[in-house]
């Protein structure tokens, strides 16, 4: 049973099925070196929902956020500080997009007090923006502490956002979005280089951030 209409080979689906093979593939080779074809493996899977979004006619800012993400994975799937800068400008990127699209495809900020659980999650969302702000300014370098503090601002406003719409898809998606984050960094920053969780982390983090990319392209596309 495909999602959308016709068979496997129906382009749709084609593309949707080349993105989870392209997301299962790099889960599998993330742990290796940097090389062209894990970057290539990391950057499709979510390059590959953009196409989607735009065969299926999907609003443009959700295919431009998704097209800005892969952008992120190109750049994260290398290393050093300057491919990480980049990444975190991609994502930045996307987040302003994601805003703007949940905004514009919303019911409104004051849905958030109408409904209490709304606003139960946007305070929990924004009580683990402050702890994550709070940890990393200690620990990261004075380069890093402006960019990261803009991008925690970023992706709270994307996760409140999308409590503004009526589908658990997406919400649920931007709440997948803001725990891959907050465990990238706290891998990435807190953890002790030789801690052994750090590799179950790498494999928890794209797990979360390709399941909340799926769940708000879906959420839009069979919403």
């Amino acid at each position: 049973m495909m999602p959308f209409p016709g068979g496997i080979d129906a382009n749709a689906n084609a593309t949707l099925v080349f993105s989870v093979a392209a997301a299962v593939i790099y889960a599998f080779i993330s742990d290796m070196r940097p090389t062209l074809a894990r970057s290539a493996a990391k950057t499709l899977a979510v390059a590959m929902l953009a196409v989607l979004a735009l065969l299926q006619g999907g609003p443009w800012l959700l295919a431009a956020a998704l097209a800005l993400s892969a952008v992120g994975d190109a750049f994260l799937s290398r290393d050093g500080e300057k491919a990480f800068l980049g990444g975190l400008a991609s994502f930045l990127g996307a987040h302003v997009l994601y805003v703007a699209l949940f905004l514009r495809s919303g019911d409104g900020i004051g849905l958030l007090s109408a409904e209490p659980w709304r606003g139960a999650i946007a305070v929990a969302m924004t009580a683990f923006a402050l702890a994550m702000l709070f940890a990393l300014w200690r620990r990261v370098g004075p380069s890093l502490r402006l960019p990261g503090g803009v991008y925690i601002a970023a992706i709270l406003a994307m996760g409140i956002s999308a409590l503004t719409l009526n589908s658990f898809w997406i919400i649920g998606g931007a709440v997948l979005f803001m725990a891959s984050d907050g465990l990238l960094a706290t891998e990435k920053f807190l953890a002790p280089a030789i801690s052994p969780h750090r590799v179950w982390m790498r494999h928890a983090v794209w797990t979360l951030y390709y399941a909340a990319q799926l769940a708000i392209t879906l959420g839009f596309l069979l919403g």
